[in-house]
Order: structure tokens, then sequence, then C-alpha cells
């Protein structure tokens, strides 16, 4: 306990009330404190012995204080569902990539994982950027064609 409590002297209060519901307001009493007090402050405890000072923090907590102390909560996770399909979308991207030549994920890697430009991709390569974006809009179909099957 984190202090000591003063439960009324419920004899005094209902002396016509039998010693069961007298029991029972006591009980309800020390609970109801336990609620009030207990779960919302934080308890020091020193030890003598060992020179030591615990904290023991509250375990219920109200937002406005977590805001004033400027806590960090955790974002919204996505679902388990929506991560395994996000995983079965990626799997299936692999494999779809892994079906492609080499010089067509080369141009798919440098168009869309590095960032690079359509122009940058040409100047890379020695080519025209219309071959480029051809060859793109080429692959892409492949691409798509193997999704409307799967």
């Amino acid at each position: 306990m984190a202090k000591a409590y003063r439960i009324p002297d419920y004899k005094k209060m209902y002396p016509e009330a039998k010693e069961e519901v007298i029991n029972l307001l006591r009980t309800t009493e020390r609970k109801m404190q336990y609620q009030e007090y207990d779960l919302k402050t934080e308890q020091t405890v020193i030890n003598q012995k060992d020179q030591t000072i615990t904290t023991i923090p509250s375990r219920e907590d109200s937002l406005e204080r977590l805001a004033d102390q400027e806590m960090q909560f955790a974002g919204e996770s996505e679902s388990v569902e929506e991560t395994v399909l996000r995983r079965l979308r990626y799997a299936q991207l692999h494999k779809a990539l892994s079906m492609l030549s080499d010089d067509e994920q080369e141009l798919i890697d440098r168009l869309f994982f590095q960032g690079q430009t359509v122009r940058e991709v040409a100047m890379g390569m020695g080519i025209y950027p219309n071959a480029v974006h051809k060859r793109k809009k080429r692959i892409l179909g492949k691409l798509k064609k193997f999704f409307e099957k799967n």
C-alpha cells in the first residue's frame, strides 16, 4: 500500500446491518481506494539497508499529464491481415521481376528503385530517351500480364 487508509467504521454508521454486510462494505471501500489512489500515484521505496531509492511508476495515467511530459505515442500500426497482404504483394512483385531479362531488370531498377529519370537512364545506357520510354512501357505491359494471370 502506498498510504495508510482510514476505512470508515461501518458498524457505527449502520448499527442494524449484519456482519457480512459490514465486511462487504469494508472490502468495497478498500477496492475503491485502490482504484482511486494506488493505481494513479507513483510510489517511492527507500531501502535503508542498501541505501537505494526505487520509484515505482503509477499503473494508470492521464493523457493530459503524458502530453505535458511530451511523451511519444505509437502511431497506428497496420493489422496482421494488411501485413500479410503487403508481404504477398512483395513476393509476387519479386517473382515477376525475376522473370525479366537482365537488361529489363536493370532498366526497372534504375527508373523505380534508384529514382533516375528517363533521360538519366538514356544517357547512362547510351540510347535515346524515347527508346527508354518504349522499353519501360513494354516491360510494364509484361508485368501487368503477369499480375492478371496470378
